[in-house]
């Protein structure tokens, strides 16, 4: 499957965007989601998933209650929705795929996209 993440720019601090990464090639639904964040200088960090039929979601703690993930399978497309922003939400995000829910390594990854948070 390819991913192609969008949606990324500049916000101002306490703002909203929303990035959307939509995938080909495969059968959406087959796959659980991720997105993941990499900021300068620092590790590539998991900001939150969503299950295969989005009965499950979860996310990192520091972006619990502003972050949203959502997926809609009809449209072979996976959201993040991001509220109250923060300059150190400043990354590059990426969409990511995988078959398994039990493993946490994922098979497919999209290119990111870049999210610019000022104060």
């Amino acid at each position: 499957v390819q991913l192609q993440a969008s949606g990324g720019g500049l916000a101002q601090a306490g703002g909203s965007l929303r990035l959307s990464c939509a995938a080909s090639g495969g059968t959406f639904g087959d796959y659980v989601l991720g997105w993941f964040r990499q900021a300068p200088g620092k590790e590539r960090e998991f900001v939150g998933g969503i299950s295969r039929s989005s009965i499950s979601t979860y996310a990192r703690d520091s972006v619990k209650g502003r972050f949203t993930i959502s997926r809609d399978n009809a449209k072979n497309t996976v959201y993040l929705q991001m509220n109250s922003l923060k300059p150190e939400d400043t990354a590059v995000y990426y969409c990511a795929a995988k078959w398994s829910p039990y493993t946490t390594g994922y098979d497919y990854w999209g290119h990111g996209t870049l999210v610019t948070v000022s104060s």
